[in-house]
């Protein structure tokens, strides 16, 4: 049967893409329709036909899934952040479980029955909203020439106003309406991406979930010159004299009526730091190289707390605190932070006597963990700032014995390894979401640890990059995911490999680049 755009047909959704769109067949021929799960029986409009599949946009559920909810949040179907929040959320886990499951067996190459029989439930959270601890919102105008702040429409640039994400601080909220309130009476212009004008591009804004320390940085389209104050005269200045540093003081004219918005501000409990990021490119990057601290500190603090998985994630009494600027990568669920740290901490089966590799280690939170019960931990890092920041947090937290070393995994390992005899008793591998690099996967093999722990973001590539660890003398003893990311599609694995006695190797292909993910995941 032929399908053309406008379409009316009616489907039950009898699968879940990757991507939470919910999948439905008519006489073998896919559907791939957003906000429908498993379950549901929908009217779906035809949109895109493809020869051998079809998207669809949902117009009504006729009969819904039992799973199925009423979502928390108005906007859901037009963001699309929330993919999956018209699951309940026992069945969002099992469809991460799910998806975990399907990866490792159709990407990985494993056999169904080893996966089952080591794959463990997928950590939940208490609650699966008001979880980040960071956000990052566009500001822009709408029709009536009104600043607006909120996110991204799914797959465009358009702004949806709304400053109340329930995935998000409640303290977001006001202060988003303090600075778009700032702007309408300043006449702040907000930036446009056609043009490249105006002023304000992005707030970021971060808390402290342990400390309930607040940070505000707005992202600016500024070049040196003072912008066009309250009274509609142009002042102009200088370029800043302040180098484009870090955590810098200045530049203190950068916005008109600065100290007005930054009296607000301060006035929200907890507020900390306050400051600019400079970002005049034409680039989907957010911010800029340059920031500079406006009012009160340059950085927030927070404090992880340890936990033991053997019992149920209890807290063990331990802490450690972690200085964070705009600019720092922290996992942006620090709650569910702890579990995962704990589950990796758990998997590595450390005695006090190994010595430890943690490879793409960030501000050092994986390897401060680590070194609380290891002999020695070394972290790698090829992000300046994130070096410098892991090396602070090791200093505020008393930690002597890791080291970090500013390089690519895969440059780095040979070097310390061949020149200098460090050696590894167990390797942490944190990578970003493409994965390991195939460089870094063959130097983790020569270096042979008796036990690799791989924590990821995309089982994808983590099956992978398990492909050609296990065929090169390694063995998966445990797999487990954890719930970083509730309401959407997104979770974090941690797997634990073991090297085999005698080494065992299976018919893979190790060329990284010739593995097309997206097909197999589908």
């Amino acid at each position: 049967m032929d399908y053309k755009k406008n379409d009316i047909v009616t489907i039950e959704i009898r699968d879940i893409s990757h991507e939470g769109e919910g999948i439905g067949k008519i006489d073998g021929y896919p559907f791939f329709v957003k906000d429908t799960v498993i379950g549901d029986k929908a009217q779906v409009r035809v949109t895109r036909v493809k020869k051998n599949y079809a998207y669809g946009r949902l117009e009504k559920v006729l009969e819904p899934s039992a799973c199925r909810r009423e979502p928390a949040c108005p906007f859901h179907r037009q963001c699309g952040g929330c993919q999956i929040q018209v699951m309940d959320y026992a069945a969002q886990l099992q469809f991460k479980e799910d998806k975990i499951r399907n990866n490792m067996i159709r990407i990985g190459g494993f056999a169904p029955a080893l996966i089952n029989q080591i794959m463990e439930p997928v950590v939940g959270m208490d609650d699966p909203f008001h979880y980040r601890y960071k956000a990052q919102y566009p500001v822009g105008t709408d029709r009536e020439g009104n600043p607006v702040a909120g996110f991204y429409a799914g797959r465009t640039h358009n702004i949806i106003a709304n400053t109340q994400c329930l995935l998000g601080v409640e303290e977001n909220q006001e202060i988003l309406e303090i600075i778009l309130e700032y702007m309408r009476r300043e006449h702040v212009p907000s930036y446009d991406e056609s043009t490249g004008k105006g002023l304000i591009r992005h707030v970021l804004i971060r808390k402290g979930f342990s400390t309930g320390e607040l940070m505000v940085c707005l992202v600016i389209n500024w070049r040196g010159a003072e912008p066009e104050g309250q009274d509609g005269k142009s002042r102009r200045g200088g370029k800043s004299s302040v180098a484009g540093k870090e955590g810098s003081r200045g530049p203190q004219r950068c916005l008109p009526a600065q100290e007005r918005l930054t009296r607000r501000l301060a006035a929200i409990p907890g507020m900390t730091s306050i400051s600019v990021s400079i970002n005049t490119e034409n680039t989907n990057v957010i911010m800029g190289s340059e920031v500079h601290t406006i009012w009160g500190k340059d950085r927030i603090t927070d404090v992880i707390h340890m936990r033991d998985s053997v019992h149920a994630f209890r807290l063990t009494g331990e802490e450690i605190r972690f200085s964070i600027s705009p600019l720092s990568f922290y996992q942006v669920n620090p709650s569910q932070m702890e579990r995962l740290y704990a589950l990796a901490l758990e998997y590595a089966q450390l005695a006090g006597t190994e010595t430890v590799w943690d490879l793409y280690c960030g501000i050092g939170t994986i390897s401060l963990f680590l070194a609380k019960r290891a002999k020695r931990v070394y972290g790698v890092e090829v992000i300046p700032e994130a070096i410098e920041d892991a090396r602070r947090n090791a200093d505020r937290n008393g930690i002597r014995n890791a080291e970090f070393f500013l390089g690519r995994a895969e440059e780095v390992l040979p070097e310390k390894y061949g020149r200098e005899g460090i050696r590894a008793d167990v390797i942490v591998v944190d990578p970003p979401r493409k994965g390991c690099d195939g460089a870094c996967l063959g130097t983790m093999l020569r270096m042979a640890p008796e036990r690799i722990v791989y924590v990821s973001c995309d089982s994808a590539t983590l099956a992978r990059d398990l492909r050609v660890l296990c065929a090169g003398g390694y063995e998966i003893r445990r797999i487990r995911g954890v719930d970083l990311f509730g309401q959407t599609v997104h979770t974090e694995t941690c797997v634990l490999l073991s090297k085999l006695k005698s080494t065992q190797h299976i018919e893979v292909k190790t060329d990284l680049d010739e593995m097309d993910l997206t097909k197999a995941e589908s």
